[in-house]
């Protein structure tokens, strides 16, 4: 049988091309397993906690008695009381013994099972005490694994639940209980309060202050992706240029391993049956990988559904992410500012050198869309931009001397008398919304994380396989504008590209309005001044 990559549900290396977990298994049986720990596996959707448990299971069964339980499985109703939720867990505990080697186990189960022959007078004290039991008596150190935990954080059982599983675990001398725990979910444990009642002030009163701190990076890195592109290769014998294209899935994804999988999966079965793209070792490209980003980002998953979700739930977010992508603002790292914390939590953001990011690129260009689509019905700048795009395309070319022409023109003429704030709040904004119909469907742009600030952005746009780097800054004096060309140089370096765009926000009032052609080393510069 053919693997492919996969992007449902639980990877599996017979059918699967994924990324080899040994390091990261062995890792979390070293450091918190092996050691007794309890702790929380809390990541953003797919992003592979289902089959890091999977392989947990396989790797530990030889020095432990290994319990794989899923959440999920317990139906709403069966939380209403501690008599529901304890016979529903109980029956799951017994089912997945049941799947398990292990010497007498009927022995090892008799008092939760008794417990679960009487559903009516079910309490969590009985059940701990039934599992106390089985902890006792079982031949292996028992460790529990719980997936989609969080499904349960609606309801004060759970929490109940929680909080006696900790008294256990701070008891452990007197009685026994599990050896280590995992609790997997895309909520931290320590924040269901929060989502059970967000207004309240004992939201952060959390039963699970016992947890260990997860430090295992799930992300994949571009080694991992390299590892596995190897896999493929071997199958496949496209000749692509590995390295390469691993490191270049790993800057669009930041190893978000849903992600990953996805755009190798578009490559590897979409791409051929697209005019441009006669076969797999043309689609194994750079231009390939950016066609795949351009066919995931108009796809409507789960992941991205959540995301925008979130966004509705909690408006100081959608405004934090707002602000970094449209004005560059910094924004210092805080844990403690709830929306920063929702952001981690979801994996919309992470932080780095102390201040709040955008987790991946893919992210940013699909919050980007959003939010240019929603700012589109208002926006003169995108109607101008609709209304010039069929200037702008000459042999499927893209002419972006032509586009920066036209922009200084249209922005003069509609936003010209506005103030300095005005530009530094929305120059750029109106920019994105000017390009993106001209290359709307075709071709895709983002915004390049590492230059970004409150002075400078520099804006990589992919069309039909050809890159423009376009840096917009607002001006701060001759000297400064000057650094800017020499930035833009660099970065064209970076890039391997010879000429650059530069879009400058002159607040000078003697400025020359328009756009010029400048040489910088051996590169040359557009540069429109607005």
């Amino acid at each position: 049988m053919r693997r492919e990559f996969n992007t449902e549900g639980q990877c599996e290396s017979d059918f699967h091309y994924m990324v080899k977990l040994d390091e990261r298994i062995k890792n979390i049986k070293e450091q918190y397993i092996d050691k007794r720990k309890y702790i929380v596996m809390n990541k953003g959707r797919q992003y592979g906690k289902t089959t890091t448990l999977m392989a947990l299971v396989e790797y530990l069964k030889n020095d432990y008695v290994v319990l794989l339980m899923d959440f999920q499985e317990i139906g709403t109703v069966e939380y209403k009381d501690e008599a529901a939720f304890t016979n529903a867990f109980a029956q799951i505990f017994i089912e997945t013994f049941a799947q398990i080697k292990v010497e007498k186990k009927e022995e090892l189960l008799q008092e939760v099972t008794a417990f679960a022959e009487n559903p009516e007078n079910g309490t969590l004290r009985k059940l701990f005490i039934c599992l106390s039991a089985v902890c006792a008596k079982s031949p292996k150190p028992l460790v529990l694994l719980i997936d989609e935990a969080d499904s349960a954080a609606n309801n004060q059982v759970f929490i109940d639940f929680l909080s006696l599983l900790r008294k256990y675990y701070l008891n452990r001398r007197q009685k026994a209980t599990f050896y280590s725990v995992i609790l997997a979910g895309v909520y931290d444990i320590k924040n269901l309060k929060l989502k059970m009642r967000q207004e309240e002030d004992e939201q952060y009163n959390s039963p699970w202050n016992i947890a260990a701190k997860f430090k295992i990076e799930m992300n994949f890195s571009a080694d991992q992706i390299a590892q596995m592109l190897q896999e493929y290769e071997k199958d496949n014998q496209t000749n692509m240029d590995i390295n390469t294209i691993a490191k270049e899935i790993y800057e669009y994804t930041s190893g978000y391993p849903y992600l990953v999988s996805a755009i190798c999966k578009i490559i590897d079965e979409e791409l051929s049956d697209i005019g441009s793209f006669s076969n797999k070792s043309d689609a194994w490209t750079r231009e390939g990988i950016a066609a795949a980003v351009n066919i995931l980002l108009k796809e409507n998953i789960p992941l991205f559904d959540s995301m925008i979700k979130q966004l509705h739930t909690f408006p100081d977010l959608r405004n934090i992410i707002e602000e970094i992508l449209y004005q560059g603002k910094i924004i210092p790292f805080s844990a403690d500012v709830k929306s920063v914390n929702i952001g981690m939590m979801f994996a919309f953001l992470k932080e780095e050198n102390g201040r709040v990011a955008i987790s991946n690129r893919i992210f940013e260009m699909r919050l980007l869309n959003m939010f240019i689509t929603e700012d589109a019905i208002h926006s003169e700048a995108f109607r101008c931009g609709e209304r010039d795009r069929t200037y702008f395309i000459q042999n499927e070319k893209l002419n972006m001397d032509l586009v920066l022409e036209k922009f200084v023109e249209h922005y003069t003429d509609i936003y010209g008398n506005n103030n300095e704030k005005f530009i530094e709040d929305y120059g750029r904004k109106l920019f994105l919304l000017y390009l993106k119909p001209i290359i709307n469907g075709t071709g895709n742009y983002y915004l390049e994380a590492q230059t970004r600030d409150a002075r400078r952005t520099d804006v990589i746009v992919d069309y039909r396989g050809e890159q423009f780097i376009i840096e917009l800054k607002i001006w701060h004096g001759n000297e400064y504008n000057e650094r800017g060309e020499a930035q833009l140089a660099g970065y064209l370096d970076y890039f391997h590209r010879k000429k650059g765009y530069l879009i400058s926000f002159n607040f000078n009032k003697k400025k020359n309005i328009g756009v010029k052609t400048i040489t910088f080393d051996d590169k040359t510069i557009v540069e429109a001044v607005i």
